[in-house]
């Protein structure tokens, strides 16, 4: 027992102040993640984003509001554009990491399984509604067309989301501790 004081060593430090985002609590940490724009599944969302805009734009630009089957496109469109922006800003600015009690790659996987199915509904509605609901050759004819390829292209992309959105939730191409920290997409 003689020898115990000589043998630890202590330091002591003082905390760094005025460091970055120090004056508020939380908010320092908030910053984009680049790392998630240059993911696949980073850049199927902006890719949906986009063309899900010129589905829902194209189809607006003309008078649906005469035919109820573009209601339904409209709805597919406008809705599932705004719930994959809201999910584009909760990855960018990784508020998922901060809600870790929600199951997010389960919850992105199922979104963009309904996604898909909601949208080749949408795609099969506004393509076999273009023929019956405008003269061939007009500008109108021409803007519903665009939005069923365009629908088409976005339902494709929901599809490849699923599947990589899949793999982030089995953890597959990963161990689970660095898909838990790389937030869950590929």
């Amino acid at each position: 027992m003689a020898d115990f004081p000589s043998k630890v060593s202590t330091q002591t430090s003082t905390p760094v102040q005025g460091g970055a985002g120090s004056s508020l609590p939380g908010i320092g940490a908030l910053r984009p993640d680049l790392g998630f724009l240059r993911s696949v599944v980073g850049a199927l969302m902006v890719l949906e984003i986009v063309v899900g805009l010129l589905v829902w734009a194209l189809i607006a630009d003309t008078p649906y509001h005469y035919y109820s089957i573009y209601g339904w496109v409209m709805f597919v469109a406008v809705f599932l554009w705004l719930v994959t922006i809201i999910f584009f800003i909760i990855y960018l600015w990784r508020l998922h990491l901060k809600l870790y009690m929600v199951p997010w790659p389960l919850v992105l996987m199922i979104f963009n399984i309904s996604a898909t199915i909601l949208y080749i509904t949408g795609f099969i509605t506004s393509a076999v509604a273009v023929q019956k609901t405008s003269i061939a050759g007009s500008y109108i004819f021409d803007k519903r067309a665009a939005a069923s390829f365009f629908a088409c292209v976005v339902m494709i992309a929901y599809g490849v989301s699923a599947f990589f959105t899949f793999r982030a939730w089995k953890g597959m191409g990963s161990n689970a501790a660095t898909s838990q920290m790389a937030g869950g997409y590929s």
